[in-house]
């Protein structure tokens, strides 16, 4: 595991504890992960296209400008981790622990990151566009800039997080609580906004919102609206989405059962993702036979 040479992916499966492991600039391409305690491990520039971190924990580990697209993050920990200028791209991380993690200037387009943990991470100028980030926390965090673009955050929690100037043109928020989160400057042109809660939601400045979408969301006299618009009652209220299954645990010392747990919890997350879609295509024609 600690080879000297730089290309270490004739070695493709890594388990057990290796606390504060250094694999900075190392070719890990398609490596495997598995069940791994891997806390403070330094990724540094590290090449983990393809690879695979499935229920393992990689606290505090350093990821800062690593290759990460097309990766499998699964079920992992990585809370108060540094992704500072990684490559997302495509990532597959549904169910992971990204608490108090740096996602500071991140390309996370077409990113799978539902079900995830990102309460109090740091998203500053980071890149989300058209990635899915359904039943997501993303509480308590700091998203100035951010482009969610064409995301889909449905059923999503944003309360109390700091997303001035942060990009949601045609982005997805059905269902998403808002409540006493920044939004001042924030660009919503086109955005899904049925049945979100809006209430205590700073929205000065906002561009692109039309009353028409603060009709079908939840506001009050606390949510603070760009001029010209006016709060108004929980008109529509989408149907409540069951809530999500949790990840079953994959047993540490039973490697053997692996991928079976991973199908579960993969098959899990795509079920409760199809149902959250379909609830919104029919809240969308709930809104068109209305108009007409």
């Amino acid at each position: 595991m600690m080879s000297s040479e730089p290309d270490v992916a004739r070695m493709p499966f890594f388990g057990g504890s290796c606390p504060k492991c250094e694999f900075s600039g190392r070719k890990l391409t398609d490596a495997s992960f598995i069940t791994a305690r891997f806390q403070g491990a330094g990724l540094v520039h590290a090449d983990l296209r393809g690879a695979k971190l499935i229920g393992s924990d990689f606290s505090t580990a350093n990821f800062t400008n690593a290759d990460l697209r097309g990766a499998q993050l699964i079920g992992s920990i990585f809370k108060a981790a540094q992704f500072v200028g990684a490559n997302m791209t495509g990532l597959d991380a549904r169910g992971a622990n990204f608490s108090q993690a740096n996602f500071t200037g991140v390309r996370a387009a077409t990113a799978q990151l539902s079900v995830c943990d990102l309460t109090a991470a740091i998203l500053i100028r980071a890149h989300f566009n058209s990635a899915e980030l359904h039943h997501t926390v993303l509480t308590n965090v700091q998203a100035e800039g951010a482009d969610f673009s064409g995301a889909e955050l449905i059923d999503s929690n944003l309360t109390a997080g700091d997303f001035t100037h942060a990009n949601f043109d045609r982005a997805g928020l059905t269902r998403a609580t808002l409540t006493s989160a920044s939004f001042a400057g924030a660009s919503f042109h086109k955005a899904e906004l049925t049945g979100a809660n809006l209430r205590g939601a700073n929205l000065t400045g906002a561009r692109g919102l039309t009353q028409e979408q603060i009709d079908e969301a939840c506001t009050d006299g606390s949510t603070r609206l760009p001029p010209g618009l006016k709060s108004a009652s929980c008109r529509r209220v989408a149907p409540p989405m069951p809530p999500m299954p949790p990840m079953p645990p994959i047993p540490p010392s039973a490697i053997i059962h692996v991928h079976e747990a991973i199908a579960h919890a993969r098959e899990a997350i795509i079920q409760a993702t199809a149902a959250a879609k379909e609830a919104a295509r029919e809240a969308r024609r709930d809104r068109d036979r209305d108009r007409d």
